[in-house]
C-alpha cells in the first residue's frame, strides 16, 4: 500500500510539473511605441507582385529620398510576397532568392538604412505564403531571429493557407517569437479582418488590416478567377462598421496600401489619399515611385493632408452625413481642430451649400464635439492652401465626380 501510495504521489508530481510547463507565459507582446502616428512607406505588392529584385529595391530608395517623399514622412520600403527561395534550406532557414539579391539581403538592407530609410520583410502565418512560397507555420522562433539577425525594422504577417489554425493564437505566437528575437520590429498584422483582429489585436500588432486586397479603382469588386475578390478604395472605406474606437496611436486600423499613381484619374488618386488620412489609415504607397507623374507625387507629398493623417490625437474619422451623394467626413484633430472632406461620389458635379450653424457634429465614440453656434472655426482649404473665411459663413462650392474638397477647421 505504501509503495502505491508513494507512485501515485510521484505520478501526481509528474502531471503536476508538466501541466505548469504547459501553462507557462512566455514575456510577448508588441513592441510599443513603434506606431505612435500612421506608419508611412512604400509596399512592392500592388505593382510589382513577385516581380521584385535589388535592382528595383535601391531604385524605390532612391527616389523615395530625391522625390521628396521620404523627407515627407514615407520611411519603410517593404518587400512583399516573393523575395525568398521556395524551400527553406537544410536547417530549415529563409533563403532570400540569390537570383533576385545577387549581393545579399543583408547588404540591401544595410543600403536602405544608409539613404536615414528603414526596411520591412513579408511571410504568412501558413505554411506557404499567399504566392507559395515558404510560410512560417511551425517556425516562428527561427524566423523572428532571422529578420532580428537580418535588422529589418517591419514585417507584414499575412494569412493565405491557414487551415487548422486560429488567427489569434498564431499571431501572438510570431508576436511574442519577435519579441523573444529583441529587436523591435513594427507587426504589421495581415489578417483581412476576417476574425475581427480589432477585438483582439492590440496587445499583439502595430497596426491590422481590416479587408481584403484593394484594387485601382474608385468603387469596384475585381473579382478573381481563384473566387477571391479585391476591392475598389471606396468598397474598403465602407466594408467595416463601428470599428473606429478600435484604432488609435500605436494600433491602427489598417485600410490597405494606397493605389495612387495606379489606373486611376488624378481626381480619383486625390479623393482616395483625401479619404485614407481622413481614416487614420498607415499611408503605405503601391505605385512605381520611378515612373510618378508630377500630379502624383503632389498628390502623395502634401503636406496638410499628411499632417491630418499624422494628427497627434490619432482618431480615425467617421462619415457624419450625405447630402445629395456628396459624402461629409469629419476627423477631430488635436487642439479641438476638426478636418472635413466632402467628396462627390456620384457621376456628375454636385453643387453643396453647407450651412455650419445647422450643424453640430458629435463624435459618440471619443467624445468630441463641434457645435458652430457656440465657436467660430477659421476655414483652410487643405488641397489648395488657402484660408477661405470662417464657419460664420455657408461653405459653397461645386465638387466635380469623384472628386474632394478637404478643409481644416481651426479654433
Amino acid at each position: 500500500m505504501k509503495k502505491i501510495t508513494c507512485t501515485i504521489a510521484f505520478l501526481l508530481v509528474t502531471i503536476l510539473s508538466f501541466s505548469q510547463g504547459n501553462v507557462y507565459q512566455q514575456e510577448g507582446g508588441k513592441f510599443e511605441g513603434l506606431a505612435l502616428t500612421p506608419p508611412m512607406g512604400w509596399n512592392s505588392w500592388n505593382t510589382f507582385d513577385t516581380r521584385i529584385d535589388e535592382k528595383l529595391v535601391k531604385e524605390i530608395a532612391n527616389d523615395l529620398v530625391d522625390s521628396g517623399m521620404a523627407a515627407a514622412g514615407y520611411n519603410y520600403i517593404v518587400l512583399d510576397d516573393g523575395w525568398m527561395t521556395r524551400e527553406r534550406d537544410a536547417n530549415g532557414n529563409l533563403v532570400p532568392d540569390p537570383a533576385k539579391f545577387p549581393t545579399g539581403m543583408k547588404a540591401l538592407i544595410e543600403y536602405v538604412h544608409s539613404k536615414g530609410l528603414k526596411f520591412g520583410l513579408y511571410n504568412c502565418a501558413g505554411t506557404k505564403t499567399c504566392a507559395g512560397y515558404p510560410g512560417t507555420r511551425g517556425y516562428e522562433y527561427q524566423d523572428a531571429r532571422f529578420y532580428a539577425a537580418l535588422e529589418i525594422d517591419f514585417l507584414k504577417y499575412d494569412w493565405c493557407n491557414t487551415q487548422g489554425i486560429t488567427a489569434k493564437e498564431a499571431y501572438t505566437t510570431m508576436s511574442n517569437a519577435l519579441k523573444k528575437a529583441g529587436r523591435p520590429i513594427l507587426f504589421s498584422i495581415c489578417e483581412w479582418g476576417d476574425n475581427q483582429p480589432w477585438e483582439w489585436a492590440e496587445p499583439l500588432g502595430n497596426m491590422w488590416r481590416i479587408s481584403g486586397d484593394i484594387y485601382p479603382c474608385f468603387d469596384c469588386e475585381h473579382k478573381h478567377p481563384e473566387n477571391w475578390s479585391s476591392w475598389g478604395f471606396m468598397k474598403i472605406a465602407d466594408m467595416r462598421k463601428d470599428i473606429r474606437k478600435y484604432s488609435g496611436p500605436d494600433h491602427w486600423n489598417d485600410f490597405d496600401m494606397m493605389e495612387v499613381g495606379n489606373e486611376m484619374n488624378d481626381t480619383e488618386d486625390k479623393a482616395h489619399f483625401s479619404l485614407w488620412c481622413m481614416l487614420a489609415s498607415p499611408l503605405f504607397s503601391g505605385n512605381d515611385l520611378r515612373k510618378m507623374s508630377k500630379e502624383t507625387v503632389a498628390i502623395l507629398t502634401n503636406k496638410n493632408l499628411i499632417a491630418i493623417n499624422q494628427d497627434k490625437l490619432g482618431i480615425q474619422g467617421f462619415k457624419y452625413t450625405v447630402l445629395e451623394g456628396v459624402e461629409v467626413w469629419v476627423k477631430p484633430l488635436a487642439d479641438g481642430n476638426w478636418a472635413v472632406t466632402f467628396l462627390n461620389r456620384t457621376e456628375s458635379t454636385q453643387k453643396i451649400a453647407f450651412d455650419w450653424k445647422k450643424h453640430t457634429i458629435k463624435d459618440l465614440d471619443f467624445g468630441y464635439e463641434a457645435n458652430f453656434i457656440k465657436q467660430v472655426f477659421k476655414v483652410t482649404d487643405l488641397w489648395k492652401n488657402k484660408s477661405i473665411g470662417t464657419t460664420e459663413k455657408v461653405f459653397k462650392t461645386e465638387i466635380a465626380s469623384h472628386d474632394v474638397v478637404t478643409l481644416k477647421l481651426s479654433l
